[in-house]
This record gives C-alpha cells, sequence and structure tokens, in this order.
C-alpha cells in the first residue's frame, strides 16, 4: 500500500490580484517565502515517509510552469496531468484515481490544493499518518482545523464520535458551506465544528467506487479521458471531449457529503492557511508595534493596521489605517480589511473590459525564460528578455513587425534567415519583417537581451511558429 500524493494546481487566485492573475496564479508565487506555494507543497509532501513521487494536475496553459517549479526544487513527478478544462475536484481525482491504480492496485490517495499554507510541517506528516491509519480501513477521509477565530471564509465540517476501527478518525455528521460569522461564532461556541480544509486521503479503489456510485458519468468519461490521453513530453494530455462531458463537481459534493465511509482527522497546530485573501496573507505575517505588516520599500507615517506590499518600488502611506496596499509594475490594489474578499469583483471587471491585467503580468513566463515589457507607444514597443541555459526560442516569423536584439549579458546563437551568427555581450543585430529567426543560448548563464520592436502591429498573436522545442507550433 503506497501513498500518492494528488496536487491540484487548479484556480486563478482573484482574490489575490494583482499578483495573482490568471496565467500567473496563486500557486506560483512565493508569498510565504523564498518558495512559491506549489514548490512547499511538494516539498512537504516528500517528508512522508515512503511516499511516491506526486501526480499533479494543471491546465495546459501552465504546464511549463508547473514542470519548470519542480525541477527548480528537485521533485520528479509520476505523472503532470493536463486537463483540457476545469471540472472542479472530483473529475480530476478520479483520474489520478486510474493512474495511481496502475502503478499500485491498493494505492492511497492524498489529495492536496497546491496553494494552502501549512506552518507545521511535522503536525502535517503526524495527521496524514492518522489518515493513512482510517483510509487504509476504507474511509474517505477529509482533515478538519480547529478553527481558531469566527472566519466565514471556510466551510465546516461537524465531528461525531470517534468511528470503531477508524484509529483517530471521527465520524462526520454534517458539512457546512461558509456560514455567516455570527453562525460561525456559535460553531466555534459548541466546539463540535472544524474547517474543512479540502485536504483528504483514501484509496484509489474505494473512492472511485463510492464515486462510481453515486456520479456514474464522472468515472466513465474519466476512464475514457485517460484511455484516450496523449504524451506531449513529459505531460499526459487528457482527451478533451471526454473530460469535458464530465460534471464540474467537487470530491465534497460528489461523494465526502454522501458518502457513508466519510471520517474526518481533526487537528489544532498544522498552521493551515488556504490563502484565500490579503487578510490572509495578513494574519500569517509579522506586524509591528502599529499593527502594520510591511513588506518590501514601504514607508509609513501615522499608519496603523494595514498590510503594505511594495514589490518593486516606493509604496508610501500617511495617515491611514486598516488598508491593504499591493504594489505591481502595472497595477496598484487599495481595499479596506473589511472587504479584501470583493477584489475578485475587480478581476471580473477587468476580464469583462478585456484587460490585460486580469490574465498576465508585466512580466511574462515562457519554457524558454521569460520577457518583461519595458515601453511601448505608437508603433514600438521595448522588451527585456532572459533566455534560460540551453533553452532556445520557436523557430518564427512576424508579418507585421521587425525586431532589433541587444545582448546585454552572455552569448546568443541567432537564426536569421538562412543564416546562424553568435552575438555576444554588447553586440546586436536586425531581423527585418518577415524573415524566419530564432534566438538560442548555448551558455551556461542565462541570456539578457533588449529586444526594440517596429512596426504596424506588436500583439503577441502575430508569432508564426514553424518549429518548436516545446511543442508549441
Amino acid at each position: 500500500m503506497r501513498i500518492f500524493p494528488v496536487v491540484l494546481c487548479g484556480g486563478k487566485g482573484s482574490r489575490l490580484w494583482p499578483m495573482s492573475r490568471g496565467n500567473y496564479a496563486k500557486q506560483y508565487l512565493p508569498l510565504t517565502g523564498e518558495q512559491s506555494l506549489l514548490q512547499r507543497t511538494a516539498l512537504r509532501v516528500a517528508r512522508i515517509p515512503d511516499v511516491m513521487p506526486p501526480i499533479v494536475v494543471t491546465s495546459n496553459e501552465q504546464r511549463f510552469l508547473v514542470a519548470e517549479q519542480l525541477r527548480q526544487i528537485d521533485v520528479t513527478p509520476s505523472a503532470i496531468v493536463l486537463e483540457p478544462v476545469s471540472r472542479n475536484t472530483a473529475p480530476a481525482t478520479a483520474v489520478a484515481a486510474i493512474l495511481a491504480r496502475r502503478e499500485c492496485p491498493d494505492a492511497l490517495l492524498l489529495v492536496l490544493p497546491a496553494d494552502h499554507a501549512i506552518e507545521n510541517e511535522d503536525a502535517f506528516v503526524r495527521a496524514v499518518s492518522l489518515a493513512t491509519d482510517a483510509a487504509a480501513k476504507n474511509f474517505l477521509v477529509a482533515f478538519g482545523v480547529t478553527p481558531s477565530e469566527p472566519h466565514s471564509g471556510y466551510g465546516y465540517i461537524r465531528a461525531g464520535e470517534v468511528l470503531p476501527n477508524g484509529g483517530s478518525a471521527l465520524s462526520i455528521e454534517d458539512f457546512v458551506e461558509k456560514p455567516s460569522v455570527e453562525t460561525a461564532r456559535i460553531f466555534l461556541e459548541e466546539g463540535a465544528y472544524l474547517w474543512n480544509s479540502g485536504m483528504f486521503m483514501f484509496g484509489a479503489t474505494r473512492f472511485l467506487k463510492e464515486l462510481e456510485t453515486l456520479e456514474p458519468h464522472v468515472v466513465t468519461e474519466a476512464h475514457r479521458a485517460v484511455e484516450k490521453a496523449s504524451r506531449d513530453n513529459d505531460f499526459l494530455r487528457l482527451d478533451e471531449a471526454s473530460f469535458s462531458s464530465c460534471a464540474s463537481i467537487s470530491i465534497d459534493h460528489a461523494v465526502m457529503e454522501r458518502t457513508r465511509y466519510a471520517a474526518v482527522i481533526p487537528s489544532n497546530d498544522l498552521g493551515w492557511n488556504d490563502i484565500g485573501s490579503w487578510t490572509s496573507l495578513d494574519d500569517m505575517a509579522n506586524h509591528d508595534e502599529h499593527g502594520n505588516a510591511l513588506a518590501g520599500d514601504v514607508v509609513c507615517e501615522s499608519v496603523s493596521d494595514c498590510f503594505i506590499r511594495a514589490n518593486h518600488r516606493l509604496v508610501a502611506a500617511v495617515g491611514v489605517e486598516n488598508l491593504i496596499i499591493v504594489e505591481t509594475p502595472d497595477a496598484v490594489l487599495v481595499t479596506s480589511r473589511d472587504k479584501a474578499q470583493d477584489v475578485k469583483k475587480i478581476v471580473e471587471r477587468l476580464e469583462s473590459a478585456n484587460r490585460a491585467e486580469a490574465r498576465s503580468h508585466r512580466r511574462v513566463y515562457r519554457p524558454w525564460g521569460w520577457y518583461e515589457r519595458i515601453d511601448h507607444g505608437d508603433r514600438f514597443q521595448v522588451k527585456r528578455i532572459v533566455v534560460n541555459p540551453g533553452a532556445q526560442l520557436s523557430l518564427q516569423l512576424h508579418h507585421h513587425r521587425a525586431e532589433h536584439w541587444i545582448v546585454v549579458k552572455g552569448t546568443a546563437v541567432v537564426t536569421n534567415g538562412d543564416s546562424k551568427t553568435i552575438i555576444s555581450e554588447n553586440q546586436s543585430t536586425f531581423i527585418p519583417l518577415g524573415i524566419t529567426h530564432r534566438l538560442s543560448n548555448p551558455g551556461r548563464i542565462p541570456l539578457e537581451l533588449i529586444e526594440v520592436q517596429s512596426g504596424t502591429y506588436l500583439g503577441e498573436d502575430d508569432i508564426v511558429r514553424l518549429e518548436d522545442t516545446y511543442g508549441r507550433t
């Protein structure tokens, strides 16, 4: 019996805008330390004795982010599964269960969102051990967190008695969706309720059997999606038609609220936080004598009970209180603490207006490295480009723009039409409109250059990829 961690990388984290965006969501950000939430999750599960490499479920758009961040921490996953569309946690977990059973018929799944923070990792390992005992006896186990405050942003579990043969697991008497603050306060006083962490553990076979009874179509289509899946380099690309026909439903609604085998492991020392909003990060931060949590280049005068995060430039605040201020290169958020949950409404308005700030940062990551827009105007755009060692851009051409490249660090191999040349630091080259070209980094250090684009149209969709190392043609 082996434990297969299932790390779910879905979600946009819109309440953490402007740092979390559609193409670079909160799970890929270093919000609680030097490593991203995904990386911390992967390293955390590696501490579990005899654990298998994780099965990571993500989207096609974020596949290279996942692969690169895992590579950075030397974690090789069992699989990186690509969902063609988002279908919530039950279908994703069904796919993972099918894959895990191929490796181990009595596999146990440890299902974890990639974007949660757990401060006490020793307590996490102990909780997994207790859940393992219950899951081995065919219980479907939720991880419950003892509430520390009447929080209205979490779901709740009403725990019952110790289960016969369930070890330390308790029965589940009820699931409650996010309550009002008043109801949450009653729950806290009663003492029988736990926060529903969204983490689960169960046997792959038991989960599929229960899901087949309760939501048979999901299991049928999940099997088809895996059977018809295709390999794409290091990724398993699920069949789009099959997976898309699955109902969009969570593990809670599909199974846990309806099965006779639901159980919960309570814990009061995980230091768990789902990082669902800026107030969640404020709760985890260190505060000064005025109740402020400050990060980055921040200068305050007569400021109290504020969370201020400066990522790229000086932020100065005078005479304010109970605010959240977050600065990024292309957007600044200012909200009162009690309205922090409504940040997603701003994101919805940006999406309705087709604003790029809803989807992307000024710095955009690609499988070969990243680029960042420095300046732009009528018929020109300036970018900073960094290419990872050994990486290369696609062989491509543009119909509407020409490009000038100036190397500021490293060495570039430039394909320009029929010629291939080496460009070193302080040297430059010109790519005429319509000419086939490619940029490669043959060195051992990152290649940095400045790109000046000029032309009638400068959008990213004016790229015709003729050949690509990363399968994007």
